[in-house]
């Protein structure tokens, strides 16, 4: 006999699925930053914007997914990435850190904004983000 009964339903969040939905909030910080910290390699009508809801990852606050080489050729369309911000983690943090997140995950896209990502080995550092934060305040 079975030792354990899983019951399908929404209110146990086991199951819970992934919601996504578009983030013009999340957008419109994504220009300001990119703006003004002079990411001019990130072409804005190629990034696009989600909150997440029922997500059951413990440390993830915000993921950038891309359209890699393969996928960009197949659908015969240039680059596109996907930020994603996961709301249980994200919406409760201060705005500084809010900013200090996007900046991270905009370090991922590369110069050639070509569907590849940036590692976080030897470019992406805690001081690099605070520094970029600095001067993304300065502008304020």
């Amino acid at each position: 006999m079975w030792k354990h009964l899983f019951i399908f339903s929404p209110l146990n969040s086991a199951f819970m699925k992934i919601r996504y939905v578009e983030a013009p909030d999340i957008k419109q910080l994504v220009e300001r930053i990119v703006a003004e910290l002079d990411f001019n390699h990130i072409s804005l009508d190629g990034v696009h914007c989600f909150r997440s809801f029922g997500s059951r990852s413990k440390r993830t606050v915000a993921r950038v997914h891309a359209l890699g080489k393969l996928w960009q050729k197949a659908l015969r369309t240039h680059s596109n990435y996907i930020v994603e911000v996961i709301s249980e983690r994200y919406d409760s943090l201060s705005q500084a850190e809010r900013e200090k997140i996007l900046i991270h995950e905009l370090l991922h896209i590369p110069k050639g904004f070509s569907g590849g990502f940036r590692p976080h080995k030897g470019y992406i550092t805690r001081k690099k983000i605070d520094n970029l934060y600095e001067k993304l305040s300065s502008k304020k």
